[in-house]
């Protein structure tokens, strides 16, 4: 090979890498999101952010929980409102985990959550918590709510 052709080489090979770069999810590697009061960070209110939030999928973090909560006339988004998840209906049992929700209305999170039999979610607003009398085993919340289901709301 030619001086002339090897430094060409050479060079598309360093263009490839500075244009082209590798992506942290390739490598089977996930990003911590968690939502938190106040922050105006996210997008997509009303979305099923799984769909994106996903090993292999275009958004930023692999979600295990994450959805949109909106006011009572399910019309507005609800701020800064608490997602908990409990082992028994009515906020009975233990309480599992607790999950901001944001200045938007979103809240998602990439810790590890463990929805083993069933959890029973509830939305705490600002005048009161309300509870889903049903358990889940998937943290996809916008996969049903807005979509087949009412939309998630709180008060």
């Amino acid at each position: 090979m030619t001086q002339k052709k090897s430094f060409l080489l050479v060079t598309l090979l360093s263009l490839t890498v500075l244009l082209f770069p590798s992506c942290e999810k390739e490598n089977g590697e996930n990003e911590k999101k968690i939502s938190m009061y106040s922050d105006d960070e996210s997008h997509n209110m009303g979305q099923d952010c799984m769909t994106c939030h996903k090993s292999g999928g275009e958004g930023e973090g692999w979600f295990n929980a994450a959805g949109t909560v909106y006011d009572t006339t399910q019309s507005n988004t609800l701020a800064n409102a608490t997602i908990r998840l409990f082992t028994e209906a009515n906020g009975g049992g233990q309480l599992k985990y607790t999950i901001e929700v944001d200045a938007k209305g979103n809240f998602y999170t990439t810790e590890d959550v463990n929805f083993g039999d069933g959890l029973f979610p509830s939305v705490k607003g600002p005048t009161g918590a309300k509870f889903m009398s049903t358990s889940v085993k998937t943290g996809a919340c916008n996969s049903c709510h807005g979509a087949t289901t009412d939309k998630l709301w709180g008060e």
